[in-house]
């Protein structure tokens, strides 16, 4: 794989601490008088790594310190799994009778998600923690939640019952048990708050992949972009395209490495807000959007919602583009948006 070339790909959990490093940096020669750095560490339960391109090492380091360290801090904010995180500790708190205070970045990330909820019609929705921990579950022990877990679970999930304060950081959660899950929409966001951090130091060029959620800056010197490997149907098969981007985000969103068959059906780590049931049709949905915290939304969003619907809200959405595989009882089929790159 070149310098410019990444796989937009999820890692399997068995094979992801091959390229788990504490801090790795390593410099590639480059023409324009630059060098290409190459930076990975493990935050948010994936590896997260930055390609960059800088004048010298010390330059590049300095960048890459201000990066991880907000990642870190991101962390702090939106894990599930840290029972110490900030949201982690809010919703023990619900309901709540009144509005609470929360840090900036917390309101930031849930109004972003509650924007994508609000155009998909809540098959996007962060409220599904309680659900995501039943599937955990399933998955670690291979059986289906039973229906009165189910349907426990279903009562608490709504981002209706978010309530955001509009002029400063607030927030009111109305139901009981409700549990904010940002595995759709917080690596997007952390991604995109890193590369802000590069380049607010002056590192324009630079890529940061959180897991394959991509935010992607100015192309590479003497190049027309990043040079992204879209993820395959099925896993450890090649790149289904390839594609040149600079100054967006995007993400992959399927199911070739979180799954569960149970019974002979194979169900997703993709959950279906309204029926709380893990998608069973095989499918990878790619968009491209501003950013990346708008592309992760929205492809889980338009792995929800399945082609039709899904295009539709992409469509809808100004600057997003989407490529969608299903593996159909017809065998594979695509559908792309009129925009979306490659053939």
């Amino acid at each position: 794989m070149s310098a410019t070339e990444l796989k937009l790909m999820v890692l399997p959990e068995r094979r992801r601490w091959l390229l788990t490093l504490a801090v790795l940096s390593i410099a590639l020669p480059s023409a324009h008088g630059q060098q290409r750095f190459t930076a990975t560490q493990r935050h948010m339960g994936t590896d997260f790594t930055i390609r960059l391109v800088a004048p010298n090492q010390s330059a590049a380091d300095r960048g890459l310190a201000a990066a991880f360290a907000r990642v870190k801090e991101l962390e702090k904010v939106m894990s599930d799994y840290d029972a110490e995180s900030e949201i982690s500790r809010l919703v023990v708190q619900a309901p709540m009778q009144r509005p609470v205070e929360i840090s900036d970045d917390l309101w930031h990330v849930l109004r972003r998600a509650e924007v994508i909820s609000q155009a998909s019609g809540g098959a996007f929705d962060v409220s599904v923690g309680a659900l995501s921990r039943l599937w955990r579950r399933a998955r670690r022990q291979k059986q289906l939640p039973s229906q009165q877990r189910l349907q426990q679970a279903l009562r608490s999930v709504g981002y209706q019952s978010v309530l955001l304060g509009k002029e400063r950081p607030t927030i009111q959660l109305q139901r009981a048990g409700v549990r904010i899950d940002f595995g759709g929409i917080g690596k997007g966001f952390a991604a995109d708050a890193a590369l802000k951090e590069l380049q607010r130091v002056g590192l324009k060029s630079a890529l940061v992949d959180a897991g394959g959620d991509l935010a992607i800056g100015a192309a590479p010197p003497g190049e027309p972009g990043w040079r992204i490997g879209v993820a395959p149907l099925k896993a450890n098969g090649p790149p289904s395209r390839y594609l040149q981007l600079s100054d967006c985000g995007i993400a992959t969103s399927g199911d070739a490495w979180q799954f569960v068959e149970i019974d002979g059906r194979r169900y997703s780590h993709i959950l279906d807000p309204v029926s709380g049931i893990g998608l069973t049709t095989r499918s990878s949905v790619t968009v491209i959007a501003a950013d990346a915290t708008s592309a992760d939304g929205l492809a889980s969003a338009v792995s929800v919602l399945g082609p039709e619907a899904g295009l539709a809200l992409v469509g809808r959405w100004k600057g997003a583009e989407a490529l969608v595989v299903q593996d159909t009882a017809k065998g594979v089929r695509t559908w792309k948006s009129c925009r979306f790159p490659g053939k």
